[in-house]
């Protein structure tokens, strides 16, 4: 989710009071995320400093001419810092944050504006990307060349159980050592929206993963973590590599490795290998979910395994059963005996 320049709340009105009544509605009446209320909030007050600037200050005064210049003005938005216009989706989030709200003033009998007379434009079809057999091969293959031993078994512990849970990389580096059960090849990780489900590891993750650990001499409780190199300071390395340093976890010369430290790590070896697309940790997750729908599995289940709450989001990959079908017809279609 694009994150936008902050904005001074605009003075207190009856329609930010009302706002603020919604997130608060939002935390404990419907149970939602913190990020998720963070981002109702920054859309939320956005729009009411829009409203306030063409002198609507109550819900009563919102209409849909009100509504259409807010678009308007989304669109010809410009962030001081990157001087660049909101993407469609983002702007779609502007307005799915804004019916949300609609929708709870109507509940509370509030006259306002119908939520149901917001249209939102649709979104361009994503494009997924992600690695045939051949580039996931040279890919792993990359990592033999890292000299250092624990870098080594570290860094291909990582791919392995990135391609085969299609774990999202914040759920990756949230990982503690006690919390992966080896022998089931099994764990619950905690996804969006707090959710929790079940991920199964491969046996080459597994067995990645054990003979990593066991060449580890620290105590940290993380599953991955930086390693200082021979002859320098663990504090030079994570400043050398970008790594987030733990106070907390500089006596055990183990720090935890971040998001982007991850997003480092699989640009080294996609270099090594050669490999011309970009790569992201996301795109092992979309290769995760692509292998099992080229074989054979359903998409409600890839679904459940990548934890999408609504099978539209993982429809996204309809392009490799749409191939699938194409296969069958080709192969039983207008057959002759």
């Amino acid at each position: 989710m694009e994150k936008l320049e902050p904005k001074n709340q605009p003075q207190a009105t009856s329609l930010s009071r009302y706002i603020t009544e919604f997130l608060e509605y939002c935390e404990i009446g419907k149970n939602q995320s913190q990020r998720t209320i963070a981002n109702y909030d920054h859309y939320l007050r956005r729009f009411a400093e829009f409203a306030l600037g063409n002198g609507v200050e109550k819900p009563e005064k919102i209409t849909l001419k009100l509504v259409q210049s807010y678009r308007l003005f989304l669109n010809r938005f410009l962030g001081k810092k990157t001087e660049q216009g909101l993407k469609l989706i983002t702007q779609n989030y502007h307005l799915i944050a804004l019916r949300a709200f609609l929708k709870y003033l109507a509940k509370q009998d509030v006259e306002t504006l119908s939520a149901e007379k917001i249209e939102l434009p649709k979104n361009p079809s994503r494009q997924v990307e992600f690695l045939d057999r051949g580039e996931l091969a040279r890919l792993f293959l990359a990592v033999t060349k890292e000299k250092n031993e624990l870098a080594r078994l570290r860094d291909y512990a990582i791919l392995e159980t990135l391609f085969s849970t299609g774990l999202r990389v914040s759920e990756l580096t949230s990982l503690k050592k006690d919390s992966i059960n080896l022998e089931r090849r099994e764990f619950t990780v905690r996804g969006k929206g707090d959710k929790l489900r079940l991920v199964f590891l491969s046996g080459e993750a597994a067995a990645a993963i054990k003979k990593y650990l066991s060449k580890r001499s620290d105590n940290s409780r993380a599953l991955f973590v930086a390693h200082s190199k021979i002859g320098q300071s663990v504090e030079k390395e994570i400043e050398s590599q970008g790594f987030k340093i733990n106070q907390k976890d500089k006596k055990t010369n183990a720090i935890s490795l971040t998001p982007r430290s991850i997003q480092r790590i699989l640009k080294k070896y996609a270099r090594l290998a050669g490999i011309v697309k970009k790569i992201t940790p996301h795109t092992l997750r979309h290769s995760f979910a692509t292998d099992l729908l080229q074989n054979g599995a359903d998409i409600r289940s890839v679904q459940t395994l990548l934890g999408h709450s609504s099978i539209t989001t993982t429809q996204i990959y309809t392009h490799i059963t749409n191939e699938g079908l194409r296969d069958i017809h080709k192969k039983f279609h207008n057959k002759k005996n």
